[in-house]
């Protein structure tokens, strides 16, 4: 720990830029927090457990390779229900979205599972947010990232810019492979299959040898089905700080037989893999340049929210998992955790059909679990949920699968759920090469 920090310090003080904290505080980070800066005690009436250093075993049942991973707490039962009726009695402690849909629906529920403290990151990404606590900085009013190595950036964040860019660099693994389905549900329950996706992924900046750190993640996806889109693939990069430089999309369209260039998408322009029920930054909840809104630190709350949503990910098809209206109660998992909430508004000037959005930023791994979306009139329209599972074979988290409600239509939509026959594979970072205009003309299977 010391090492880390005299290195960090060293690297300050051969810089221009002040480091986001000092050295003296950020000694707090291994000690009474975690490195990427989460409590490590628990909370005053233990429904929040202590840190132990994550899930430590693999369950009973888990193959590697498989690209399934068993439930480690499948013989759990829910502590309690809430439902609208004793709703009130939790109201601190849910999000405006949670208790839209227990006041819509009268069949909504929200099962309490106790509480598992499971993620654990790699040494390595450890030590890289420990150097960054006292070398990363925002500038341009938050919109760039300076100085960061690797790692979480701002493991002590000072605004809620510092918080947000967690969220957007929080650790995924160094690249994947998901086969995935994506679902539009209607008010009536009618299911209609948005795309089943082979998807491919890497992290450069998380790369634990030769980063990139310019290039936050790519994604190569090859469609399956529907049947009208099967052999469509696009590949997407996103910059480390697409304020600086735009997202490169490419997009292989099977009926021309050739690749194209597509302009930036992006914003607030409605996300075609989800049928246009969301914005493309609401995929994983956010993603992309934070040059739109202003970001305000709310604090740090405990919050029920989806957590260890094993059984819903992976184990559910799509006739368990839907109902008119939202997802099955009986197959989703709440847990009571500490949650960074941030509150971003939309600037004067700006255009966005969001006019302010709440995040719910989990502490041990800085991934967004929950947002509410309001309109510009100040309305609540939409809450979106990431269905979040650790891969504890790979020390990563896996918050990629969410369900987003509107709350104005009663229609939802779930997307990159693995049930099914799905699967979700650590692997390689791909070549230069597979990531080119030309190798995704040469997958084109039609």
């Amino acid at each position: 720990m010391r090492k880390v920090l005299l290195t960090a310090l060293l690297l300050t003080c051969a810089g221009s830029a002040l480091g986001a904290v000092s050295v003296q505080e950020a000694k707090k980070l291994g000690m009474t927090l975690t490195e990427i800066g989460a409590e490590k005690s628990g909370n005053a009436d233990g429904s929040i457990p202590p840190y132990t250093g994550g899930l430590a075993s693999f369950p009973v049942g888990f193959k590697q390779g498989s690209g399934v991973r068993p439930d480690p707490f499948a013989d759990e039962k829910p502590l309690y229900s809430i439902t609208a009726g004793n709703m009130d009695r939790y109201g601190d402690k849910l999000t405006e979205g949670s208790k839209a849909l227990l006041a819509k629906y009268p069949t909504y529920r929200m099962d309490l599972y106790r509480s598992h403290r499971t993620v654990a990151y790699p040494r390595y990404l450890l030590d890289k947010t420990l150097r960054n606590a006292v070398t990363a900085v925002t500038a341009d009013g938050g919109n760039l990232l300076r100085n960061a190595t690797g790692g979480i950036p701002f493991p002590l964040p000072k605004d809620g810019h510092e918080a947000i860019w967690n969220h957007l660099a929080s650790y995924r693994g160094e690249a994947y492979t998901i086969l995935s389905m994506s679902l539009n549900i209607d008010v009536s329950g009618r299911k209609i299959a948005t795309g089943q996706s082979e998807v491919f992924f890497d992290w450069p900046y998380s790369f634990r040898r030769n980063p990139n750190l310019e290039v936050l993640m790519k994604k190569a996806i090859y469609t399956r089905a529907p049947a009208r889109n099967n052999g469509g693939a696009v590949i997407v990069i996103d910059a480390l700080n697409p304020a600086e430089k735009a997202r490169i999309v490419y997009q292989y369209i099977p009926g021309q037989r050739r690749v194209m260039a597509v302009p930036d998408i992006a914003f607030d322009l409605p996300d075609a893999a989800a049928g246009g029920a969301t914005t493309y930054d609401d995929v994983e909840i956010f993603n992309g340049s934070l040059e739109r809104f202003d970001f305000k630190l709310m604090g740090k709350k405990e919050m029920i929210v989806p957590y260890n949503d094993y059984r819903l990910l992976y184990l559910t098809t799509p006739d368990e998992m839907v109902l008119p209206g939202h997802l099955n109660p009986d197959v989703l998992r709440w847990e009571l955790h500490r949650v960074w909430v941030v509150e971003a508004t939309l600037k004067p000037g700006k255009r966005h059909i969001y006019g302010k959005r709440l995040f719910y930023l989990d502490e041990d791994s800085w991934a967004a679990l929950a947002s509410d979306r309001y309109d510009r009139h100040g309305k609540l329209i939409r809450t979106i949920f990431a269905t979040m599972a650790y891969s504890y074979d790979a020390q990563a988290i896996f918050p990629d699968s969410y369900c987003n409600y509107d709350l104005i239509t009663g229609g939802y939509n779930i997307v990159n759920m693995l049930g099914g026959g799905g699967w979700l594979r650590y692997t390689a970072p791909r070549s230069d090469k597979e990531w080119s205009p030309d190798a995704l003309a040469g997958s084109g299977v039609r």
